[in-house]
Formats: C-alpha cells, structure tokens, sequence
C-alpha cells in the first residue's frame, strides 16, 4: 500500500463542521479506570473505544491530550474498560466532570489486575497498557487484554449527534 501525500487535495472545513458530520456516527460510551499503588482510583469517559485484534488481543481508545485523567492511568501502566449501560448516564457525567471525586459514592469491585469495575456496567475489559502513539490532539492507546466479561447483556449507552441515548433491536 503506498500513500501519495503529496497527490492527497486539500479540502476546506472547520471543527465545529467535522464534530457535526462526525456526530452522525453512534459510538459507545465506557469509563477507563485505574487505581495507582496506593489504591487511589482513577477514571475518565471515553467516547472512541475499539477492538484492534484477536491474536494478541487489543483494544484501543484515544485520549485527549489535554485529559488530566490519563497521566495517572498511563503512569500505571494497566486499566480497566467499562462498557455503561443505557442507565448510566449520570455515572457518566460524573466521570466526565474534571474536579470531582468521580469515585464518590460509586460502587465498584477491583478486578485481578488491580482496576475498578464498575457496577452495574454491561461488560469490562481489564488490559495492560501496551503502547501509546501520538495523533494530533488525542493519544492512540493500545491496550493488551488480560480478562474480560459480560456483567449485565444489557443495553450500552451510546452516544449519537450530541445526545446519549440506548440501541434498540430491529424487528
């Protein structure tokens, strides 16, 4: 595969013009968690999560670099993926908000590797940090899967054109 950047046409478009057209594309939402040697928990919602590969197995999501959260879940090296269920808007709010105590008054048990899951989610994927590349303004992390599973088959929480809201099954 060969890329001719030099033959690639510039087109003209503003921010605000690819989030709108990008917002047309429904992605789901999860909450990345850590916890440091201490035992301080760390979390931050991510809107872009993917799975990479099966052999190794990966996943991926992408970070901003502004995001104060993810210093500290790199620093550690290993994290867990929560997959929120359409009920968790709130819980997503609050993981979303820099500031607070995101882990007030949430329930969670601590996976084998040593992250939080978080209750009532519909699946967590427990990875260690397998590489970070850089993209423009967000961070490429891979993460190398060490256990995984379905918590609850429910609806996820997705988020779509500004909005979040459930899937529903087409009859």
């Amino acid at each position: 595969m060969t890329f001719r950047g030099a033959d690639v046409v510039s087109t003209s478009f503003d921010n605000a013009t690819f989030r709108r057209v990008l917002g047309h594309y429904p992605t789901g939402v999860c909450v990345v968690t850590t916890a440091d040697p201490e035992g301080a928990p760390t979390g931050m919602v991510v809107g872009s999560f993917t799975s990479v590969s099966l052999d190794p197995p990966l996943v991926a999501f992408f970070p901003d670099r502004k995001s104060s959260s993810w210093p500290r879940i790199q620093k550690v090296g290993k994290f867990c993926v929560n997959v929120l269920a359409a009920d968790q808007q709130d819980l997503c709010r609050r993981f979303a908000t820099p500031g607070v105590d995101k882990f007030a008054g949430v329930t969670h048990r601590t996976s084998a590797n040593g992250s939080p899951i978080l209750d009532g989610v519909v699946a967590w994927i427990d990875c260690d940090l397998d590489v970070v590349h850089e993209a423009g303004d967000h961070f490429i992390v891979l993460g190398r899967v060490v256990a995984l599973e379905v918590e609850g088959p429910g609806a996820p929480l997705l988020f779509f054109q500004g909005g979040y809201g459930a899937f529903s099954q087409l009859e």
